[in-house]
């Protein structure tokens, strides 16, 4: 079963490694999720999706200079979604166009 998590970070990129650890974590939540804000992403996963997508981002941040936080949402996620401004959400279950 499929379940809604948000993602945010925050990478510190005062060093040259730093900004390159920015866009490893950038890059493995854009292969799980759509991005809704610069460190903000919405990835639809079940259980053994998010397990190996948290383990994957704990491997590339250092927790002693950046933060990493997950938010599972509950069913019905349009209850506690609201959403303003230009950028719309995929509908992850509505049919999908190519």
């Amino acid at each position: 079963m499929n379940f809604l998590v948000i993602v945010c970070y925050d990478v510190t990129t005062d060093t040259r490694e730093g900004r390159r650890r920015l866009r490893r974590v950038a890059r493995i939540c854009e292969g799980v999720g759509q991005r809704v804000q610069k460190s903000v992403f919405e990835c639809k996963v079940d259980t053994a999706r998010f397990e190996e997508l948290e383990r994957r981002l704990l491997a590339e941040i250092k927790l002693e200079e950046d933060c990493l936080r997950f938010y599972r949402m509950t069913e019905p996620v349009d209850l506690h979604v609201r959403e303003y401004g230009k950028f719309k959400a995929t509908d992850f279950e509505g049919p999908l166009v190519i």
